[in-house]
């Protein structure tokens, strides 16, 4: 159910599949859980219920986990590498086939304005599915010389994983989901989805596109549930071989400890305290606003948020009343609506959470702007809040994943990489300067998975995408993407 403001810019074919009670997909079909479960969604931007979900526990996971594994030892093992870039390309298709109901219902779940699923959410996940269809022909392995006595024919061959567990985030669900099915397909592997309980519905609407592609049943299934029933079973399930995990750094510890029952290969993609740094010989223009970006799009629900922000001491006060006026200006409002720029926080216990650093935040830091649930809105709004802090406070130590700025000055950069590599994360990573060699040399020595110079944020297909240290394990994303869902085989044949 939606609001009266919302239904005004709602899809009336969105509107009915809101309206239809969602079921799990397991082995090609559509199921009810076996407890007969169900989650109900809540609309983010409102507080109002938005859909029921079935969720899926032990059981369902046995039987996705099962159908899985049929799958892969039948028509999928022996679908060739050609078919699987086709069916690929034909998923890329349909999603953008079905964009203007995919940005809805993702807008929709997240809160987030549909004008950033425009920009991003969408392009992203087509462009995952077409990217990898084109690796699918073109998995090799190599030929190596041997040195011992004789003669002998010495190859390698990527072989799938094979039953991978992909469990998804609330912040970005389809770009996410299609991120970690694009290439576990690819490589010839069977999937498991577990969406999180929070924002499962764009994952469902894919699991309907892919019945549409053509996937033999249960190379494919989708299981919305909580991460402590349906997250947990497949993390322990002894017939997975694979979990990929994209979430808290703490629920990663979790998964890493766990999967160690039956050795599974694991990626993870956690948490992030991103150090965004402007020199003093920026184009302060362009890099306030690039700032304001890296840390209130998509409400600052990004695990590589640009959250600490080092600005030069002497130019703090120009760079902080820039930020305070811009931010400020940022209109809250809902989803759906084209003129909104930030939505609500997932939850009320999410609000809730921000709102704690924020309350603390006030007690030992300059509060510049913000500071406040927006309480004009009905939903899990906070205000856009920066603070001018220091490097040991709470707020500028702590994964937040809120729409909350810790400026941080410096005064030279002989003590600034030390600083910005002074956490425990190491995901994302941002320059502003005008000297392209004294960013590059900033970027070489920063302990960070990806950084940006006079940009943030940016992400590609082809280009890999993971952290350092407590920011996750292995690689998502690009060619690296295709080592993780892939075992590598020696094959030795002696000639003699």
């Amino acid at each position: 159910m939606t609001s009266t403001l919302e239904s005004e810019f709602l899809l009336p074919e969105v509107k009915t599949w809101l309206s239809q009670p969602r079921k799990l997909l397991i082995a090609g079909r559509w199921l009810e859980a076996v407890d007969g479960k169900f989650l109900t969604i809540i609309d983010p931007c409102t507080g109002a219920q938005l859909a029921t979900v079935a969720a899926a526990n032990l059981a369902d996971v046995n039987l996705a986990v099962a159908a899985a594994r049929r799958a892969l030892e039948g028509t999928w093992g022996g679908t060739t590498p050609a078919e699987r870039g086709r069916l690929l390309w034909k998923l890329a298709d349909l999603i953008d086939e079905n964009a203007d109901f995919l940005r809805q219902l993702e807008s929709l779940d997240t809160g987030k304005p549909v004008m950033e699923t425009y920009v991003f959410d969408l392009p992203i996940a087509s462009d995952h599915f077409r990217y990898f269809a084109g690796w699918a022909t073109k998995l090799t392995g190599e030929s190596i010389p041997t040195s011992l006595p004789g003669e002998a024919l010495a190859y390698t061959r990527r072989e799938p994983v094979g039953v991978v567990g992909a469990i998804t985030p609330w912040n970005f669900p389809l770009a996410i989901a299609a991120w970690k099915l694009a290439p576990a397909l690819a490589c010839g592997n069977t999937v498991i989805l577990k969406p999180s309980e929070l924002t499962p519905l764009s994952a469902l609407k894919l699991g309907e596109l892919i019945l549409e592609a053509g996937f033999p049943q249960g190379v494919v299934n989708i299981l919305p549930g909580l991460g402590l029933e349906a997250g947990n079973a497949l993390v322990e399930h002894n017939d997975v071989d694979k979990i990929s995990f994209t979430g808290s750094t703490r629920v990663g510890r979790e998964i890493l400890a766990k999967s160690g029952g039956n050795f599974k290969r694991v990626t993870l993609e956690l948490g992030g305290k991103s150090p965004n740094i402007i020199l003093p010989d920026a184009d302060l223009d362009v890099a306030i606003d690039g700032s304001l970006s890296a840390i209130f799009f998509n409400q600052g629900e990004a695990c590589v948020a640009g959250s600490r922000l080092f600005v030069p001491k002497h130019l703090r006060s120009e760079i902080v009343t820039a930020l305070k006026s811009r931010a400020e200006s940022i209109v809250q409002g809902f989803g759906l609506d084209p003129t909104s720029q930030m939505g609500p926080m997932v939850s009320s216990l999410h609000q809730d959470r921000v709102m704690g650093f924020v309350e603390r935040g006030n007690q030992h830091a300059e509060l510049i702007t913000g500071g406040s649930r927006n309480t004009d809105l009905p939903g899990f709004y906070v205000n856009p809040t920066i603070f001018l802090g220091k490097d040991d406070l709470e707020i500028a130590r702590e994964e937040i994943f809120g729409p909350v700025l810790t400026v941080l000055e410096f005064d030279g950069i002989e003590d600034l990489t030390h600083r910005a590599n002074s956490s425990q994360y190491g995901l994302g990573a941002g320059i502003w300067t005008s000297d392209v060699r004294q960013g590059i040399r900033l970027a070489h020595a920063l302990k960070a998975g990806s950084v940006w110079i006079n940009g943030y944020g940016m992400l590609d297909a082809a280009l890999p995408w993971g952290g350092f240290k407590s920011s996750g394990i292995g690689r998502e994303m690009g060619s690296a993407a295709l080592a993780t869902y892939t075992e590598l085989k020696t094959v030795w044949v002696n000639l003699l």
